[in-house]
């Protein structure tokens, strides 16, 4: 069965970057199951498996445009200390959701100098260039509830 919307696919991946670091992997672990045409990969990686089938290897590069996005320097904002209130001591490195006009939003702690603390909204990985090697391990098709839902249940999918 080949890889088309709505299919659920499931995959063991490496990604690394430019300069071969491994940033994740599936290898050892569940592998990852999405569905095909709803956004839950990137959307260079998804277009990429389109029409490909059960038992297919690949290796994918994708473009940060395709990837995580390039880095926004608007997404870099500084905000008091007191507007976290309920974080306990903010450190760098810490990451909080926030509502955006976008929807929700990873923030990263960049920096805190006094009162203030600096986040920064873009993905860990904007401006880089993604190198996923990619086994598809099973591809079916989704459930109606599944459709509906937006995600796998079941191994490798998402628990409720």
């Amino acid at each position: 069965m080949e890889i088309s919307a709505d299919r659920v696919v499931t995959i063991h991946y490496t990604l690394k970057d430019d300069s071969g670091t491994v940033l994740d992997s599936s290898a050892g672990g569940e592998p990852l199951a999405y569905i095909q045409g709803h956004g839950n990969l990137v959307s260079g990686l998804e277009k990429a498996l389109e029409g490909k089938q059960h038992g297919n290897t690949l290796a994918v590069v994708v473009s940060p445009a395709e990837g995580y996005g390039e880095r926004d320097e608007a997404l870099i904002q500084r905000v008091p200390k007191r507007s976290l209130q309920g974080s306990g001591e903010i450190k760098k490195g810490m990451q909080f959701q926030a509502r955006t006009d976008d929807g929700m939003r990873l923030f990263t702690v960049t920096a805190v100098m006094g009162d203030m603390v600096t986040l920064d909204g873009n993905h860990p990985l904007a401006d880089q260039t993604l190198h996923f090697d990619v086994e598809i391990v099973g591809v079916r098709e989704a459930t109606t509830e599944e459709l509906e839902h937006g995600h796998v249940h079941g191994a490798g999918g998402h628990h409720h």
